[in-house]
């Protein structure tokens, strides 16, 4: 086994928002700035470039979540119109916030896991 490697997978690490490496340190300072380095191992962390990957799989989810509610509400209920916005709008908003960090986190380990960025900082 790879002694740079941690023994939980890459998604676990990330999803934890644990360092790709070692999976002790901390991956972000903030609410969704990364680090400068893991505390833990040392890991440089300039090496992650998430993109709007974790951005488009919050949409992706969200949008298939809430679309999935709101059409079963409606043909089961048939709401008035400011219910959907009062059920669905907030909805939306809380997921969203919920998954951006595990899911930038996990962009991140599998960066690392993959080597996605190697060679990059000749």
């Amino acid at each position: 086994m790879d002694n740079n490697r941690t023994v939980d997978s890459p998604a676990t690490v990330g999803l934890r928002g644990r360092c790709p490496r070692c999976g002790e340190g901390h991956l972000f300072k903030g609410y969704l700035s990364f680090r400068p380095s893991c505390e833990v191992c040392g890991l440089d962390f300039r090496f992650i470039d998430s993109a709007d990957g974790p951005a488009f799989f919050v949409m992706s989810i969200v949008g298939i979540v809430v679309v999935a509610l709101a059409m079963w509400v409606e043909f089961a209920y048939e709401p008035p119109m400011w219910v959907h916005a009062a059920l669905w709008v907030p909805l939306s908003i809380v997921l969203s916030l919920v998954l951006v960090r595990p899911l930038k986190g996990m962009m991140a380990a599998l960066q690392y896991s993959n080597k996605a960025s190697e060679g990059r900082f000749r």
